[in-house]
């Protein structure tokens, strides 16, 4: 089995690569600079992968497209705080460039090398949900998870027929760099139900927003 991992050198991303190497899949991450941690694990590392610039990606990922890729997990991701008076569309605009725009482009680059039946899991956030949006703020990340779900739910539908399942996966609130250390489980208990989660993707759920608990979420 070949694994495909965007943002890969920390956090939810390095755990899934863990927990796929131990299963005794081939993994790729991809990120921009690869850290001490990814190194030392027998993976492929990909690097130099920015997805928030759309000129430079096809290229950065060309090696890939070598590779029958069975499972693309689009998993990098920025977080923001914007509130109402405090704000910057700068950081906005990155925030829709890497969480919605860049798992679109690297799914549409890496199509060509999508192995008969093989899954795309979109690390998204329940924090894109409108309905479960009870505390406000958080603008840009809000809004840029929001788009990935609507990202994955056209990907879903146009790859149904070819055979790929898509899957919009909550991973928990994760204690990792992006929210300071926070969080309510740790990036390997997320990452193992990530995976459960992914298991369970067919044709018959794909499209679904799941929290990596296995709650099926509100859009």
């Amino acid at each position: 089995m070949n694994v495909v991992i965007t943002g890969g050198n920390r956090g939810i991303g390095l755990a899934l690569a863990k927990q796929y190497l131990a299963r005794g899949a081939k993994v790729f991450v991809t990120c921009r600079n690869a850290c001490d941690d990814l190194n030392k694990l027998p993976v492929t590392v990909v690097k130099g992968v920015d997805v928030s610039n759309p000129d430079m990606l096809a290229d950065t990922l060309m090696p890939l497209l070598s590779t029958k890729i069975d499972l693309l997990i689009n998993n990098a991701g920025v977080l923001g705080r914007e509130g109402v008076e405090d704000w910057d569309p700068n950081t906005i605009d990155y925030q829709f460039r890497v969480n919605a725009l860049g798992p679109l482009l690297v799914t549409q680059i890496l199509l060509p090398a999508l192995a008969t039946n093989a899954k795309i899991a979109m690390i998204t956030s329940r924090m894109g949900s409108m309905e479960d949006n009870t505390s406000g703020g958080y603008y840009g990340y809000r809004m840029s998870k929001a788009a990935l779900n609507a990202v994955g739910v056209s990907l879903a539908n146009d790859l149904k027929p070819k055979g790929i399942a898509v899957g919009l996966f909550h991973p928990g609130f994760v204690q990792t760099d992006m929210v300071n250390g926070n969080g309510d489980i740790d990036a390997d208990t997320s990452a193992s139900r990530l995976v459960s989660r992914i298991d369970e993707l067919t044709l018959k759920n794909t499209g679904s927003f799941v929290h990596s608990n296995g709650e099926l979420l509100p859009w």
